[in-house]
């Protein structure tokens, strides 16, 4: 997620993580969101789905703006003609249709998919799911069965206090932790009318640190990401924003594994390029989801060009049979993507790389 822009002076500069929940959203703006956004910040807005919905029932879903708070009034297409407003929450309840794989929602040229499955015979999980690492300033996904298409009839708490839901469907949710929640080994809680789920995981916050003594234009350094809360090796994708301020010198979108340990951290080497401010997006690896890659790239091999529907196919195929090929898989979707215009097909793929 997008740091607050600091100058090459700066000594520190902090970063969210991006959790992925099963292809759930692609890399976003920060989730965090107790704050309303204004009209003026929700030009770009985030999205925010249930990994999973549940044909023909409630969900909800969140819109965050630019800024990272939930967003009020904002229209969400929902395909078929549907379509949501957000309330005074920044969240819209909303009914899954009846048929389909999949749902695409849109807004202010952003688009997410979510798969659907089906009402009867649903996988609903036998125990409660979560990440085994996630992020304490951001939204983490949470599995259960018997959950309420509603926000407000579902409650999380980590470690006690208060979590938000931020989206929901019968399946799985989106939780926020609580501003006060430490990276640290917490417990989590789920209930819902009926129900009431119990596990543990681990949340973690990222931290940057600029070069010290600052760069000037031309000289080469080296950017540190400190993990806290976590003494295992973790792997973080890290994209620079800001390529003409501060250049990454391998790309400008790395995967990076930290040392762990008690000083859990990992180097990216940078070069000034001019004074100025700068900002990058951090999220971690999560646990490859090939299941849910394979269906994101079924659906896709519908609407995609005549010359890429055998390829989608060999991948989707090749992530079943062969799983440790996801890395290859990941970077052949990544080239394709990087081609592809804005639309259902893009975000299609989008959803699979998100799920790998």
């Amino acid at each position: 997620m997008k740091t607050s822009p600091h100058s090459p002076a700066a000594a520190i500069a902090f970063a969210s993580l991006i959790i992925l929940c099963a292809a759930l959203f692609a890399p976003t703006a920060p989730l965090r969101a107790q704050i309303q956004s204004t009209p003026l910040t929700t030009w770009r807005v985030t999205i925010v789905l249930p990994p999973k919905l549940m044909a023909g029932h409630p969900a909800t879903l969140a819109v965050l703006g630019v800024d990272g708070k939930l967003a009020s009034g904002v229209a969400v297409d929902l395909g078929g003609g549907e379509s949501v407003t957000t309330d005074r929450t920044g969240r819209a309840l909303f009914n899954v249709p009846a048929s389909g794989d999949y749902l695409i929602a849109k807004a202010s040229g952003t688009s997410v998919a979510a798969l659907v499955d089906p009402a009867v015979g649903a996988s609903e999980p036998e125990a409660i799911r979560l990440p085994a690492i996630a992020s304490v300033r951001d939204g983490f996904w949470i599995g259960a069965a018997g959950l309420r298409g509603d926000a407000d009839a579902n409650t999380v708490r980590v470690n006690g206090q208060l979590a938000l839901v931020l989206a929901v469907s019968p399946e799985c949710l989106v939780a926020l932790p609580g501003l006060n929640t430490a990276p640290g080994p917490v417990s989590v809680t789920v209930e819902a009318p009926g129900v009431q789920w119990s596990a543990t995981t681990t949340l973690v916050s990222l931290g940057f640190e600029s070069p010290n003594p600052p760069l000037q234009p031309g000289q080469k350094g080296q950017l540190a990401v400190h993990v806290r809360g976590s003494n295992q090796k973790l792997g973080i994708v890290v994209q620079n924003e800001s390529p003409g301020v501060l250049r990454f010198l391998k790309h400008d979108v790395q995967e990076v594994v930290t040392s762990g340990g008690p000083d859990n951290t990992a180097t990216i080497k940078v070069q000034a390029i001019t004074s100025g401010d700068f900002s990058f997006r951090a999220r971690l690896v999560s646990a490859p989801d090939v299941a849910a890659a394979e269906r994101y790239l079924l659906a896709a091999e519908v609407l995609a060009p005549k010359d890429l529907q055998r390829p989608l196919l060999e991948f989707a195929r090749r992530l079943m049979r062969h799983p440790r090929d996801v890395p290859v898989v990941r970077a052949q979707l990544q080239q394709i993507a990087t081609s592809t215009m804005a639309g259902d097909f893009r975000t299609l793929l989008d959803a699979a790389e998100s799920a790998l």
